[in-house]
């Protein structure tokens, strides 16, 4: 497998809406394989949509801490509650902003199995899961920023 090039703001892909997979086969399995190594490659990823690869497919890869998730054709069923967060992407470097995300939400998806699952997130995880869930749409960050805000570790 593969670390594969994040394409960055600018590049028409993050602005395009992704297809629905409709076969896991090993092109699909290999895909998530390049994009859990790319996404923990990084080293502060906590999430990656495949059109951050160059591929616009329905798919995410997200581990904020509690074990890698991978997501095929992901709907959300349910949002609710607010919160107002500083985010970043790894196709906008060095960027961040606040951002308001549900505080909860409800996404079901498929798995690698084939299978239907529904899986809830509060807090980091309702925001990675909306954050790369617009990714799959065309949405960035940046389009939802209230106020950028610049990071101590960023200055130099």
């Amino acid at each position: 497998m593969a670390i594969r090039n994040i394409v960055k703001k600018g590049d028409d892909v993050l602005r395009k809406k992704s297809k629905e997979v409709k076969e896991i086969n090993d092109k699909i399995r290999d895909l998530f394989e390049d994009m859990k190594e790319t996404m923990y490659g990084c080293g502060n990823g906590i999430g990656l949509a495949a059109p951050q690869v160059g591929i616009l497919k329905r798919m995410i890869v997200i581990d904020v801490g509690e074990g890698l998730m991978e997501i095929i054709n992901p709907v959300i069923l349910e949002q609710e509650g607010e919160q107002l967060e500083v985010e970043g992407c790894l196709s906008i470097p060095g960027v961040y902003g606040e951002v308001k995300r549900p505080e909860r939400i409800v996404v079901e998806y498929t798995n690698l199995d084939g299978e239907r699952v529904k899986v809830e997130g509060r807090d980091l995880l309702a925001r990675c899961l909306s954050h790369e869930i617009d990714h799959l749409d065309g949405i960035l960050f940046t389009d939802k920023v209230v106020r950028y805000v610049e990071l101590e570790e960023e200055k130099e």
